[in-house]
């Protein structure tokens, strides 16, 4: 039985519940139709799902689970709401969140826009590099040391635009600089299964995420919701 507890995310300024995932899951290996990203492995819409790989539901996100992994979920301060699912893998981390998005166009390329620029405004640097998914965002990001000085550290921002949601990913640690590293992490991300559901909902708009089903309900969120453009560490 997989056990939740919530500790405080220095680098958020929110809370994190954290699970040590099971071990049977393995990558979904469905055909992905033609989508605003290219997705030929993953990840899916949850339409497009017809493995039976055991993944955790988080409500607009069902994340899978591999050996070794441990899954954290980021709680906004005041709101008590999921804004961030982090996973945690052999010295490095993923962050996913899914967005509303236009049903005819993504919104990677103007996302990736507002991250550079607001990276570049608080003393970061971004370049552009191909990816399997298109256009990807290597950066330098702010930070602070251990020692309490200020300097930067390596991400990589990686956004897939899917139908009607845009799903970010941003690797943090090893995985952001070293193919080798990053491998699991991406094999995890091409099984992550995302939930838009039918409502209306403005572009840019966080899809809602959850405790597991059988974990103490958060309170309801604010009408306010987090955006696409947010930095690692802010609310979208």
């Amino acid at each position: 039985m997989s056990l939740f507890r919530r500790r405080p995310a220095a680098e958020t300024g929110a809370d994190e519940v954290t699970e040590t995932a099971p071990a049977e899951a393995e990558p979904a290996t469905a055909p992905v139709p033609a989508g605003l990203s290219p997705r030929p492995q993953g990840p899916f819409d949850v339409s497009e799902v017809t493995d039976e790989v055991h993944r955790v539901d988080l409500g607009a996100l069902r994340v899978p689970g591999v050996p070794g992994m441990e899954l954290r979920l980021e709680v906004e301060d005041g709101s008590r709401r999921v804004i961030a699912v982090t996973v945690a893998l052999n010295g490095s981390t993923a962050q996913f969140q899914a967005f509303a998005a236009p049903r005819t166009q993504g919104i990677w390329a103007e996302v990736r826009g507002e991250i550079a620029a607001s990276l570049a405004g608080a003393g970061g640097a971004t370049q552009e590099v191909p990816g399997p998914y298109g256009t990807e965002l290597l950066a330098r990001v702010p930070a602070q040391a251990p020692d309490g000085t200020q300097g930067t550290a390596p991400a990589r921002f990686v956004g897939v635009d899917g139908p009607r949601w845009f799903l970010r990913a941003v690797f943090s640690g090893p995985a952001a600089v070293d193919a080798e590293a990053a491998a699991p992490l991406e094999a995890l991300l091409r099984s992550v299964v995302v939930v838009r559901g039918s409502e209306a909902m403005a572009p840019r708009d966080l899809l809602p995420l959850q405790l597991p089903q059988g974990q103490p309900p958060l309170p309801a969120p604010p009408q306010a919701g987090a955006q696409a453009g947010a930095q690692p560490g802010e609310q979208a």
